[in-house]
């Protein structure tokens, strides 16, 4: 009969524990002056919000051919994590296939300007943020998980960590894929540009320590060996970072497991 209670009220407190989330999700236009367009973001607010003058924020990135909704959409723990760890996550539109770049090619894809000029700033003036670099993660999956590096790496000064899940860490061994040619060319024509707008042409930019970075990829992703290659590049120039790979494919169900690591990761270190 003890176990019995026992299981009742651990049950109850389980639901209880869950029921008490009461984060908020707002939809917000967010007008892009490089794009000449207004594009759509999700931010979800932690309960905390209203008790705290300024809160640390997450950029979570989205996919190819998704929107700014996916992440809510498709993994609706991303708002218990918002509670649990008390940070304010933003996801943005980065368009059908952008890769989050300012392309060189194609005026109307600048979405590296919206994402780390034009939106960021809007979020620190219309929300209680920490609006510094000891503030401010992004991280992203597929897609978003090249654009979390990327551009991360290219605005240390915005940025004090960043992540990937499922990364398109390094596009030079897909030429022919997800229209990439349409915003940085053909990569027989513009060898530079495909060495200059993918994550594993931009180690150069990094230091020990300068950021703190988290990667994780599953062992049946098509994504794998880039990211098994990008690690050990890492190690190489001996620069810090998580590095995470267990079973999985290109999946939801594998990213809907790996944001609960990151988020963590990003908590821990907010709160140093």
């Amino acid at each position: 009969m003890k176990m019995k209670y026992f299981l009742i009220g651990f049950i109850s407190s389980f639901f209880y524990l869950y029921s008490t989330y009461a984060s908020t999700v707002d939809t917000v236009n967010v007008f892009s002056a490089s794009m000449n367009k207004n594009i759509k973001s999700v931010v979800v607010k932690p309960d905390s919000y209203n008790r705290q003058q300024d809160q640390p924020v997450l950029y979570l990135l989205h996919g190819y051919s998704d929107r700014y909704d996916a992440w809510i959409k498709k993994v609706p723990s991303v708002k218990e994590l918002s509670d649990l760890h008390d940070i304010i996550i933003v996801c943005p539109d980065g368009g059908f296939n952008s890769w989050y770049w300012d392309s060189p090619i194609d005026e109307k894809y600048q979405y590296e300007t919206f994402v780390v000029k034009e939106l960021v700033n809007w979020i620190d003036e219309n929300y209680n943020t920490i609006s510094s670099r000891e503030g401010r993660a992004i991280t992203g999956l597929s897609m978003g998980g090249h654009g979390g590096l990327y551009l991360a790496f290219r605005n240390q000064d915005l940025f004090g960590a960043c992540g990937s899940m499922s990364g398109g860490v390094d596009i030079r061994p897909f030429p022919n894929n997800w229209d990439m040619s349409n915003y940085i060319g053909k990569q027989s024509e513009n060898p530079d540009y495909w060495k200059e707008y993918t994550v594993m042409g931009l180690l150069h930019l990094l230091t020990p320590n300068r950021l703190k970075i988290i990667i994780d990829c599953g062992t049946n992703d098509f994504f794998y060996e880039v990211n098994e290659r990008l690690h050990k590049e890492l190690q190489y120039r001996n620069i810090p970072h998580d590095y995470i790979t267990r079973p999985g494919g290109h999946t939801w169900e594998y990213w809907n497991n790996a944001i609960k690591y990151q988020m963590l990761f990003f908590s821990e270190y907010f709160k140093k």
